[in-house]
Formats: C-alpha cells, sequence, structure tokens
C-alpha cells in the first residue's frame, strides 16, 4: 500500500490499513519511519477525540480478561474500542509472545473493535516506544475508547499515567498482601482503582480489599488534594460492575473538561511526549555516529575492567560526539 492509500484505509476504519500502518510506526528501519512520520502529519487534525485509559496490575489480576469484558460492553454502549496491548520482551532474545489477542477471543472477533498486542522491546513503564503513534491513529481510525494495557505492575510501571487521560489501577481480592507488594507511586497515580474477581467465594474479599484500598488512598492524601479516587469491585466472569467502571471514567473525563484540567493534562503530556523523541533520538545518533564507533568500545572496555570512570568516558565521548 502507498502512504496515500493507507492513510485514507485508516480514515475509513479499515484494521487491515490500521494494523500496516501501525507495523510502519514500529518498525525501525529509516524509510519505514520516514512513511510513518507522513501517515502521523495527515492524520494528526483526526486525532485527540478520544478516551484513553491506562489499563495496569499484578500478573494474574486478570487483565485480559477484564478487559474483553469492558470492551464488549462498551460495544453495547455504542463505542468502538481499540486495545493496545503491550506483551514484555525477553531480555535475552527481544521476542515477545504476544497472545493478548487470543485471550480476547470474543472481542476480536468484533469488527467494532481493534486489538493490537506489541512487545515492549525492553521499554521501561509498562509500554512499548510506538504506544503513543499507535494511540493516534487508533484514534485517527475512528475506535474513541482506547486502552493501553501494560505489561504488568512494578516500580517502573507508570509511564502509561503520563499518556492517558485516566490510569486504572486493578487488583485482585487479597488487599492486605498486594498493598505490601505495590510501590506507593503506582497508588499515588491511579485515578481509579478496580477489585476484579468480586464474585463467588471471593466477593466478602473483594469487598474488602475495596475498603482497605480507599482507606490507603485516603491515608495517602489523594481524597483530600486531588478529590475522591473511585475504589470500584467488578467480575469479568458475571459482568457484574463493568458498568461501574465506564460510568465513573465518564464522570471523571466530564468533570476534568468543565475546570480545564482535561486540556491541561494533555498539553502537558505532549510536551513530555516531544522531549522523550528528543532523548531517544539523540541516544540513537549518539550510538550510530561513525566518529564514536571505535571510541564506545574502548570506553566500554576501560569502564568494564575499572580502568576508567564512567563518568570520565562520558565526558571523552560527548567531547568526541560535538566536534
Amino acid at each position: 500500500m502507498t502512504v496515500s492509500t493507507l492513510t485514507q484505509g485508516v480514515l475509513a476504519g479499515e484494521r487491515r490499513a490500521l494494523s500496516k500502518a501501525i507495523t510502519l510506526i514500529e518498525s525501525t528501519r529509516d524509510d519505514h519511519r520516514a512513511q510513518a512520520e507522513r501517515i502521523l502529519n495527515a492524520l494528526m487534525p483526526r486525532t485527540g477525540g478520544a478516551v484513553r485509559l491506562g489499563l495496569t496490575g499484578i500478573p494474574g489480576v486478570g487483565k485480559s480478561t477484564l478487559i474483553e469484558s469492558f470492551g464488549l460492553y462498551l460495544i453495547e454502549q455504542g463505542h468502538r474500542p481499540a486495545i493496545l496491548a503491550v506483551d514484555p520482551s525477553s531480555p535475552v532474545t527481544r521476542g515477545s509472545i504476544l497472545g493478548d489477542k487470543t485471550r480476547m477471543e470474543m472481542l476480536s472477533r468484533d469488527p467494532r473493535a481493534f486489538i493490537r498486542p506489541s512487545p515492549s522491546g525492553g521499554t521501561l513503564g509498562g509500554v512499548a516506544r510506538r504506544t503513543r503513534e499507535a494511540m493516534l491513529l487508533c484514534e485517527a481510525a475512528g475506535h474513541d475508547v482506547v486502552l493501553i494495557e501494560t505489561v504488568g505492575v512494578g516500580q517502573s510501571e507508570t509511564a502509561v499515567a503520563g499518556m492517558v487521560d485516566l490510569f486504572v489501577l486493578l487488583v485482585a481480592p487479597g488487599a492486605g498482601d498486594e498493598l505490601q507488594g505495590i510501590k506507593k507511586g503506582i497508588v499515588e497515580l491511579a485515578d481509579m482503582v478496580v477489585v476484579t474477581k468480586a464474585d463467588g467465594d471471593l466477593a466478602d474479599a473483594a469487598k474488602r480489599a475495596a475498603r482497605d484500598y480507599a482507606n490507603a488512598l485516603h491515608l495517602i492524601g489523594r481524597a483530600d488534594d486531588q478529590g475522591n479516587v473511585p475504589v470500584v469491585t467488578c467480575s469479568a466472569a458475571t459482568g457484574i460492575g463493568i458498568d461501574k467502571i465506564w460510568n465513573g471514567v465518564s464522570e471523571q473525563i466530564a468533570a476534568a473538561k468543565i475546570g480545564g484540567a482535561f486540556d491541561i493534562r494533555r498539553g502537558r503530556q505532549a510536551k513530555a511526549w516531544m522531549w522523550d523523541e528528543i532523548t531517544e533520538t539523540l541516544i540513537s545518533d549518539f550510538k550510530s555516529d561513525p566518529k564514536l564507533s571505535q571510541s564506545i568500545g574502548e570506553c566500554e572496555k576501560l569502564v568494564e575492567k575499572g580502568l576508567m570512570a564512567p563518568s570520565v568516558a562520558v565526558q571523552k565521548l560527548v567531547g568526541i560526539f560535538k566536534r
């Protein structure tokens, strides 16, 4: 497909064209990057209209199962959800399983939904480097709710909060153990906490977990300084409580738009994105600079052997780079 044909296909909401466009933006080839930039520039006026949600949680919390149930609910309400599921890349082989689509079988078959698994590629924060661009393409294709599912939850699992309108933390019944294991920063950034698996024998435990998280949010100041952070319980298996998630999201988005916080947040995110791109581009140019090809290897060996301080190596290499 030509760039023009691909752009028109994305605007027409064609899933094949959208998939191809995302493949282009994820590519590291220079010619593909040039094509991707042309597509993004053409589509920018058609972006920004979707609700952007980030979802994270510990392994086993049921992220994919909940997202499928939530996505099907959104379709029933007349929405067109897009799910960008980020899978961890192996530090050894750099490969990823990319199995999220198979875990959302019903949702993946619905033409109104779009599911795209992408490898993290070693990017910290639970997201892939090109997640933001993929989100814009989904918006241009007419998807009005974009969900970003991160690789898991941990100390660095907060980058997604800087690219979405609402950051949703998923937790399972057994809040006492999880409150010990989850870093405070995650809870501080959460705009909503959802206790999953609130059915059967776990229903009462889910209620206790919700109370514990509500208390924790109050103790760290979220309830007083930034308004109440909703804590809801739900069951992806029965569908009970799924509507509470969307109602909570809608209420927060509406309130943010009235007060002007919505536009301020997106503006700050766009500026941060620009500086992230500057950092990534400079690092890439630095590593590929022919003047440094030999010096980088020499400095790395000296640093590894303890014969040169890393700070000294940096100053030497940057000095060569600036010449």
